[in-house]
């Protein structure tokens, strides 16, 4: 509300301003410089200070367009910028006159900031020097000077740079003729355009190396001037190292020795270094080698000689592990299975000719056996060359315990914890001592009864297999309730009835053991009188 008030009196002060100064005309000079600062809405900041009182300088009556083209008469950098289009005012409305009051407004007071300068949100780009690259990340106060004005900052780069110049000056003073805004190290320069274009290796190679010391005038360009030191000949071959080797490595040859010699690189030999066959370091390559495999490979010879010095016969240049030796043809010994992957030093450990092997599986399999040679050495008949603890082809019904029911998921291991498999028993009860419910009461022939489907399945007819058919009360009891007694092998119980009704015998044994003559089956109560 108070804003409100003094900005409508400000406006009509302004408005009766005019009327004041036409009618009091020049005959009051005194009093017109008191009445302008009467109507004055504030004082004006300390730079403009020296002409507070002569409004003039900053004003045209009733022409407020006309103000910035004041503001430009004083302000000459700025009107150089705007003219030219250049700078920070100039890029703002190109083509167009600025009104300098949308950004600078006046009499605020000395201490006011008419510039309103936010170097957080300013836009560099509108500047005749954008912030490209690693700049815009550098500190406002790394260039812009305190106490100076911003338009004062230097733009070149050697102004900022000139203490990480490490060519001295040599290169002259426009550093973006070779090094970009993204990174001091980042150069562009073409080195194509000199008597020496990067190739290969030369490509990544620190300037450094080559100019030591930044001196780029006189720089030497032989390979010798660089690699002599890492010329292995000593310099035997002469100073054309570019007649064997390539830019792209030291160590990759261009040499072609197919060509240019009797022994063409082919296999793992095109992968040899030079050295490793042209040892010589003092007379250079030497020339006058012999294009033996036995020459080279002597000490990889694990035959000691005894074949020659025709490695070629057997082995592979693509690699000396590799024969081509065909060992079921030669050796009568086809290598089937894990066979075709072993070296032939892990069956061969003497002399190749010299030595005999035999070709029983248990010879070299001996200590695998866990049967301790109960199976005889022919383990093919069993195990397969493929693996051998998996790759079996063992028939167990052609033994004489065939697998039948649960047997034949159960694991060899469970009958034959041991491996000696002519060792293991046939008998039920030796396995299933713990399931026997009946104590050997009922003997050990635990298949009488059992089948091998299932323990708790079981099919005894007491009828048929024995003297003894179970009648009367004897249909309803347990087999415990007769054979309570362990029995060594087969069950031998009597069948006299004395024999476990003994106990219940009132007669105390006065009419013999024959105590069906009067009992009958159904009842021990129910008496019959003998005819």
């Amino acid at each position: 509300m108070r804003e409100k008030y003094h900005g409508g009196l400000r406006r009509v002060l302004l408005l009766l301003a005019p009327l004041v100064l036409s009618g009091l005309g020049s005959s009051v000079p005194a009093h017109g410089a008191g009445i302008k600062t009467l109507i004055m809405p504030g004082p004006v900041i300390e730079g403009h200070a020296d002409v507070e009182e002569d409004c003039e300088s900053c004003h045209l009556v009733f022409d407020g367009s006309g103000q910035s083209g004041l503001c430009l008469d004083c302000h000459e950098e700025v009107a150089a910028d705007v003219k030219a289009e250049q700078g920070f005012h100039g890029r703002q409305n190109p083509g167009s006159d600025p009104d300098c009051r949308i950004c600078h407004s006046e009499h605020r007071g000395r201490g006011a900031d008419i510039v309103g300068l936010a170097p957080e949100t300013f836009d560099h780009d509108m500047t005749d020097f954008p912030l490209e690259g690693v700049h815009p990340s550098v500190a406002c106060t790394s260039c812009h000077v305190s106490g100076e004005s911003y338009r004062e900052a230097p733009g070149l780069c050697i102004d900022c740079h000139r203490d990480d110049d490490r060519h001295d000056g040599q290169l002259g003073e426009d550093c973006a003729d070779c090094h970009e805004s993204k990174g001091w190290d980042s150069a562009r320069f073409d080195h194509d355009e000199t008597d020496f274009p990067l190739l290969g290796a030369h490509l990544s190679a620190d300037c450094g190396l080559c100019h030591p010391g930044d001196r780029y005038e006189e720089t030497l360009s032989e390979c010798k001037d660089c690699h002599a030191s890492q010329d292995s000949h000593r310099g035997k071959m002469g100073d054309a190292c570019g007649d064997c080797h390539t830019t792209q490595e030291w160590e990759e040859g261009s040499f072609d020795h197919d060509e240019n010699t009797d022994f063409a690189l082919v296999g793992e030999h095109s992968e040899v270094a030079c050295n490793d066959c042209h040892l010589s370091k003092v007379t250079g390559l030497a020339k006058d080698l012999e294009p033996s495999c036995a020459g080279c490979h002597a000490v990889q010879d694990d035959h000691d000689g005894s074949f020659g010095a025709k490695c070629e016969d057997c082995h592979s240049p693509r690699g000396w592990a590799r024969s081509v030796f065909n060992h079921e043809r030669e050796a009568d010994f086809p290598l089937e299975g894990a066979h075709g992957e072993l070296s032939c030093t892990t069956c061969h450990h003497g002399v190749l000719g010299e030595e005999s092997l035999s070709r029983e599986c248990s010879d070299c399999h001996r200590e695998s056996d866990l049967h301790d040679g109960q199976l005889g050495t022919r383990c093919d008949d069993c195990h397969g060359a493929k693996a051998w603890t998996s790759d079996l082809t063992f028939d167990h019904d052609m033994t004489a315990f065939p697998l039948l029911g649960m047997h034949v998921i159960a694991s060899c291991g469970e009958c034959h914890d041991d491996k000696r498999f002519h060792d293991t028993s046939g008998a039920c009860v030796d396995c299933h001592a713990e399931d026997d419910e009946h104590d050997r009461a009922l003997g050990t022939g635990c298949g009488d009864c059992h089948n091998p489907n299932a323990w708790s399945l079981w099919r005894f007819d007491h009828a048929l297999s024995t003297d003894f058919p179970l009648k009367g009360a004897h249909q309803d009891l347990g087999c415990q309730s007769c054979h309570s007694v362990a029995a060594t092998d087969s069950v031998q119980l009597s069948q006299s009835c004395g024999a476990c009704h003994s106990l219940d015998d009132p007669h105390r044994g006065g009419f013999g053991e024959r105590c069906e003559t009067c009992h009958v089956e159904r009842s021990w109560e129910d008496v019959r009188m003998p005819r």
